[in-house]
Order: C-alpha cells, then structure tokens, then sequence
C-alpha cells in the first residue's frame, strides 16, 4: 500500500457506461482500502450514484458529444476553456500531499495536464487510440501522464508506441453469477447493451437482423444529447417494413435484467473496445458472445469464448447469429467456456484491487 491517503478521480462525462461503472467500483474499492476519495466530472448519473463520502467538484462535460461539421470546431474550443476551468478547480487537490490521481478518460487527460499534480496522473485507458484525434490528445497531455494502465494488452500496443509507460490490468465482472440462456425465446432475442453512438455499429446489427425473419432485437443503452441525428437514424431504420416491430430501444436498463431478456448478446463495434464491460458480463453469464473481430473483444472471445466476425459487416454478422441460433449444443459450449474464461481471468474481487494498486501505486 502507498501512503497517498487521497485519490483524485477524473472523469469528462456525467454519464454512466461501461468506463463509468469501473470507476464507481473502482471508487468503492479505495474507500475500503481506507482512502478518501474525491471526483471531479459534471453533474448527472455519475454524480449522482457516488457514495456520500466521496467529495464532487463539478466541472463541465469535456467530451465533444457527437456534434459534427462546424458545430464540433466550435465544441472543441469551449473544451479547451473548460479543460482550463477544470484544472483550476481540482489544483489544490492535485497537488496536496498525499494525493494520487487517476484519469478515467481521454477526454479529461489534458485537464490533468493543466493541473500539474505533484506525482503526474496515471491514467485508466478505456480507449483504443486510432484516431488522430485522440493521438493528439495523447501527444499533448503525455508530460502529465506517469503511468498508463491499460484494460487489454491491445489497447496498450498504440500507447507503448506512442512512447507511454504502460501496464495491463484486466477488467472484471462479479462473480460467481447465475447462468442464463438454455431454451430460446419465441421468438428469439437478439440484444446489445452499449451506449447509442455511431461507433457501437447497431446499424450494422440492425442490417443483420433486417436479413433474418422471426427475430427480434432489443437495444439496450442510453445516448449523448450530441447522437440525436444517430439515435433518430436508428429508429427510421428499424421502422422500415423489414424490421417494422421487431426492434425495441430498451434506453437505461440494469445490464442483469437486459440480459436475462436474450438468446445471443452481439457486440458489433465498428472501432476497437479496449476492453467491454458488456461483453464480461453477457459471458459471466453464459450467453452465447458473438462480437468484432479487433481490441479488447477479440482477446476475450479468443479460443472458444464465443464467436468473431468482420467488423462491419452485416452479412457475417447475420451468419452468425443464425448459426449460433440453430445450434443449442454450441450454444451450450460457447456459455460454458465463456463462463469460465471469466472465472479464471476477470472475477472482480481480483482483477479490481489489482487494478486500484497499479493506479496509485
């Protein structure tokens, strides 16, 4: 254990997905370890789920919220103020003795940088870095960055060549956990728990399920004011007679009770996950995984734990999802070794004060 009696946690959103819950855990994990803890991130769902004893200081959102064209440029320059703002507001905490910080995400890394904290940040990687976005993000925030800890060792290959520190901590879901899945739905139940943002690929998914009758999908997931456009995207696609009444948007759902609902659980990412949350927890529960070929999903669906298909690709998407259906024995397998894939490499009572340690230490 460290002496730092204090960690500072970073955040750029006021929402909760998958980066989100690990931090609240990640939160609970240090108070038990008899830190105190202190958050900065805007006002929301975050917020609003911390422990009393957890200290907030609100800041404003950081991210740039799915605007496009000429309304992102001028995101990107109130971001800039607010990054300023932000740092001014968490320097006397960041630099006090005994404190150690943690940035949850890309987008409040260059806040860090303006704070200056004493022993630097480490950084929580939840991105996998292939924009040239985020590799000048990266590139800009790096002097403040002491280590990178990141949730697959395919998020951290960018970051070594970009010349950061870094280490690999896996995520983790509870466990052990019951299992679900067995006799399908009538008809069967296609889901996907992921914010709706147009690089979570439901598009793709829902191409896939236009292809295949007597199949419903549901849609698990909230989305930034920002993905309006996306969002009603979506909702035209799924009005179109070859999908009219069978796709439901579930908005904010509890992860046990959506997956409780489905068959399969897709993950049909467009751009590489470091290291879904979701995925885990479909697996820990033993629903048949199919998800994109790349990041984070690959190394936990390697050898077995479910199924990999091109991303962005619908027609193999729909492949998959058709065979895995007609196959209860596979099914069955693919639950089996999923479950314990996770037993043996994600149980959060291990994987979570790892994970603590390599921040702060």
């Amino acid at each position: 254990m460290t002496d730092e009696s204090t960690v500072l946690f970073l955040a750029h959103t006021g929402q909760v997905s998958g980066a989100e819950k690990v931090l609240l855990d990640l939160i609970d994990e240090a108070e038990r370890s008899g830190h105190d803890t202190v958050i900065a991130c805007p006002a929301g769902p975050l917020a609003d789920r911390l422990p009393r004893t957890t200290r907030h200081i609100r800041i404003d959102e950081l991210g740039l919220g799915g605007e496009r064209g000429a309304a992102r440029v001028i995101a990107a320059v109130r971001m800039l103020g607010r990054w300023v703002t932000g740092a001014r507001a968490i320097r006397t905490v960041a630099r006090a003795p005994g404190t150690a910080t943690v940035v949850n995400s890309l987008f409040a890394l260059p806040m860090a940088r303006f704070a200056r904290p004493t022993r630097g940040a480490s950084w929580l990687v939840h991105d996998t870095m292939t924009s040239l976005k985020q590799r000048l993000v990266v590139r800009f925030a790096r002097p403040a960055v002491r280590v990178a800890v990141s949730v697959s060792e395919a998020t951290a290959e960018p970051l070594r060549a970009a010349g950061l520190p870094v280490v690999v901590s896996h995520n983790g879901v509870p466990w052990p956990v019951p299992r679900f899945g067995g006799e399908l739905h009538s008809p069967p139940v296609v889901g996907m728990l992921a914010l709706l943002t147009p690089w979570k690929g439901h598009r793709v998914l829902l191409d896939a399920i236009a292809a295949l009758p007597d199949i419903r999908v549901e849609l698990a997931g909230g989305s930034f004011p920002g993905d309006s456009e996306y969002v009603a995207e979506l909702r035209e696609r799924a009005g179109r007679p070859d999908l009219l009444g069978r796709v439901e948007f579930l908005g904010h759902t509890d992860a046990e009770s959506a997956l409780r609902r489905w068959d399969v659980f897709v993950s049909a990412s467009v751009s590489p996950e470091a290291g879904p949350l979701s995925v885990l927890e479909a697996m820990s529960h033993g629903l048949p995984v199919i998800g994109t070929d790349h990041g984070g999903t690959r190394e936990f669906l390697s050898d077995g734990a479910g199924i990999l298909v091109e991303p962005g690709n619908a027609t193999a998407l729909a492949d998959a999802i058709s065979t895995v259906l007609g196959d209860a024995r596979g099914r069955r397998t693919l639950g089996e070794t999923a479950r314990y894939r996770v037993a043996s490499r994600h149980d959060i009572g291990e994987t979570l004060p790892a994970l603590l340690h390599r921040l702060i230490a």
